[in-house]
């Protein structure tokens, strides 16, 4: 039986960052930072960033998907890791392309925590089986997602670095 997949299109790509820009800025929230999690996220950080005017994109790499649907055993995050005193007393807004098991992003927020004013999070796709509620969802999914950014085998597959 084959595994059941959404496609997701530039083009589509587009319309989620506009409604998500959309989705913050009628909820009133004015991010100092967009923390995009590398590397899912880069884009939608990006995108958000020029449609929310935020200059200030920060980035996190955690390593947590290794396959489809297979994973560490917890999400870890790489170097180098942003200095939380760079976050201190801003408003945080954690950019990321899907809340699937939502440990990535529990992770990302619990290293905000104690050190941002304020912390919210955006995704494209959301699962129900997230462990964490995204503040901002372009779409729901229980789907494998084809993203245009990783639809592809890469190039040159790189020795492991672990």
């Amino acid at each position: 039986m084959a595994t059941e997949r959404e496609v997701l299109t530039w083009q589509m790509f587009g319309s989620a960052v506009d409604h998500l820009a959309h989705r913050v800025v009628d909820d009133g929230f004015e991010p100092d930072i967009v923390l995009s999690v590398a590397r899912g996220g880069l884009a939608l950080g990006m995108g958000l960033g020029y449609a929310l005017d935020v200059k200030n994109v920060f980035t996190v790499n955690v390593e947590f998907y290794t396959g489809i649907d297979e994973r560490l055993e917890v999400p870890i995050m790489l170097p180098p890791v942003p200095h939380a005193v760079d976050l201190a007393g801003l408003n945080v807004l954690i950019a990321d392309d899907i809340a699937d098991t939502g440990l990535t992003l529990r992770h990302v927020q619990q290293f905000c925590e104690g050190h941002v004013a304020d912390v919210r999070t955006a995704v494209v796709f959301e699962k129900s089986r997230s462990a964490v509620k995204p503040d901002y969802v372009w779409k729901a999914t229980e789907a494998w997602v084809d993203f245009p950014w990783s639809d592809r085998e890469p190039l040159r597959k790189r020795a492991s670095t672990g």
